[in-house]
């Protein structure tokens, strides 16, 4: 308190000495330079621009999505052509409507606390086959579509809502009804399998067995330290010892190893439970870690092209590069190299990040990720975003703000995408680089003309916001969610995160200044609950954070 003091006293001198000097010699008195004036508002405008048209054409693509939602349930179907009769676990529950609920948590609290809600529950309802594990179920039949239970595609099913769909929900939600069904799923499921090593071929492929495991060890190994009940994390090192052996590690068992989506998943699955196992098991961690690095080794040494990208498909145990098409996960793959070189001290996993990602923005604008999919630009765009968000490389950034706009270009002007469950990613994707234009900062009650933008600078936090008519409302700041809402001993990349940009902490003060205001001090809890502004039509507000 002296040090404010004394420090007021000294300014208040000298601005007095400096207008006694101006009176004496009649010179004019020089303006102090404002925050406002800052350049750095200009980009945070242009942030906000990026994000209207983004938020916007997420809820163009909800509304879509509503329309063909089936009559008697609400729920959506698989796809709008030769799905458009049933609703499943591994795509319509796991791609698309997250997302859905995703969206209207930040634009349509209705919807949200509404349809949303609805949804869920008829889906807990109706899908419920084994206990709490969800079945595909026939709108026309009003019942389940297959009359016989496979057990194969229930399982599968189950994997990849939870770790595709209820995952991210609760990464972004903490504690609700999705975590309450992803939860109740994940102790059924364990009734019925805890190590997956067979599956029904000729539905998912010979890659099933390995994706259902590495979704069960993403999912166990976040539920460990979300619920932080050590069962989790038992189940996950049971599949973990499974596959870190000489007779089962992915790159010395497998004639086929998928670095894309829909086998990778083991990859970052048994990275994961390292992860865990580092900070809460180190006699695993220190059994473990000789053949992860050899599996990452491996990787690097068949997996990649001259550029550091990824290949589709290997044999890992020849070398031989099966589908040469690169894999548009690349991102998902990385997120492990990039923390695993952190957790051991291992600078060549960072450096193979660092030139995958600085590759794109020279080679890769427009690249055809996923043979003309708008699925193949998101899973792009999310990995680049992610880690973006760790190695702020500047090309890297170009890049991104690149392809958001050709994953924008595929929507149509009904609001659809392509018309399966995929528009879902679309929607994440989005949202995920609109939370990064605006560094995480929403507007409560958001409205489609309001521009909300945001940059960091050397000097604080820029906000911009303005709008073609008044608003007034909250703006609501983000918070560390791996930590508060997961739990989690770090923040370290990982698919279907929403990543943290400018988050608060609970009692850390802020000073917060707008134009035309004197500057106030605020606590993180304040700036979390939501700040009231009001922004007049046509005139800009700026807003400065230290």
């Amino acid at each position: 308190m002296k040090t404010i003091r004394f420090t007021l006293i000294i300014s208040l001198i000298g601005t007095f000495s400096l207008i006694s000097y101006a009176q004496k010699n009649n010179q004019p008195l020089k303006e102090s330079p404002t925050f406002e004036k800052s350049p750095d508002f200009a980009e945070a405008l242009a942030n906000g621009k990026l994000a209207n048209e983004g938020y916007n054409r997420c809820m163009n693509y909800l509304n879509a999505w509503l329309k063909v939602a089936d009559k008697n349930t609400g729920l959506i179907p698989r796809n709008i052509r030769e799905s458009a009769d049933y609703w499943n676990a591994w795509d319509a529950a796991a791609d698309n409507y997250p997302f859905m609920v995703l969206t209207t948590s930040i634009l349509s609290p209705e919807l949200f606390k509404g349809k949303m809600i609805d949804m869920l529950n008829a889906e807990r309802k109706l899908t419920s086959r084994l206990g709490a594990l969800p079945d595909t179920y026939s709108f026309s039949k009003k019942g389940f579509k297959n009359a016989v239970i496979d057990t194969s595609e229930i399982i599968f099913g189950t994997a990849e809502y939870m770790k595709d769909g209820l995952i991210p929900l609760t990464e972004w939600l903490g504690k609700s009804p999705w975590s309450d069904r992803m939860l109740e799923m994940l102790d059924d499921l364990g009734k019925q399998v805890r190590i997956v090593k067979r599956m029904k071929q000729d539905v998912f492929g010979k890659s099933s067995v390995v994706e259902v495991n590495g979704d069960l060890l993403q999912t166990l190994s976040r539920m460990y330290w979300f619920t932080g009940e050590k069962k989790y994390l038992l189940w996950a090192a049971d599949i973990a010892d499974f596959y870190l052996t000489d007779e089962h590690l992915p790159t010395k068992a497998l004639e086929v190893l998928k670095i894309r989506d829909h086998g990778c998943e083991i990859i970052s699955g048994l990275c994961e439970v390292y992860l865990a196992a580092y900070y809460s098991w180190p006699e695993k961690r220190n059994q473990w870690r000789k053949p992860i690095h050899e599996m990452l080794d491996r990787i690097l040494e068949v997996g990649r092209n001259e550029d550091g990208l990824f290949y589709d498909e290997v044999n890992p145990v020849t070398g031989k590069v099966i589908s040469s098409r690169l894999a548009d996960n690349f991102g998902y793959t990385f997120n492990a190299y990039y923390y695993m070189s952190v957790l051991d001290s291992t600078p060549k996993y960072k450096d193979a990040v660092i030139k995958g990602l600085s590759s794109l923005n020279a080679k890769y604008r427009n690249h055809d990720w996923e043979s003309g999919s708008c699925d193949g630009y998101a899973d792009a765009i999310e990995g680049g975003l992610n880690l973006y968000n760790r190695e702020m490389i500047p090309s890297l950034k170009d890049w991104l703000d690149s392809e958001i706009r050709v994953m924008w270009n595929f929507q149509k002007p009904d609001g659809m995408i392509e018309g399966w469950h995929g528009d879902g990613n679309f929607a994440r994707t989005t949202i995920m680089y609109c939370m990064w234009k605006a560094q995480g900062i929403s507007a409560v009650p958001w409205k489609s003309d309001l521009i909300l933008g945001a940059v960091k600078s050397a000097d604080g936090l820029k906000v911009a916001l303005s709008s073609p008519s008044d608003w007034s409302g909250k703006l609501k700041f983000d918070v560390p969610k791996y930590s508060v809402n997961m739990h989690y001993p770090i923040d370290y990349p990982r698919i279907n995160q929403f990543q943290n940009w400018f988050s608060v902490k609970e009692n850390q003060k802020y000073q917060f200044e707008k134009s035309g205001s004197n500057a106030k001090t605020y606590t993180g809890k304040q700036l979390y609950e939501g700040i009231t502004i009001e922004v007049k039509k046509g005139e800009p507000v700026y807003i400065r954070i230290k």
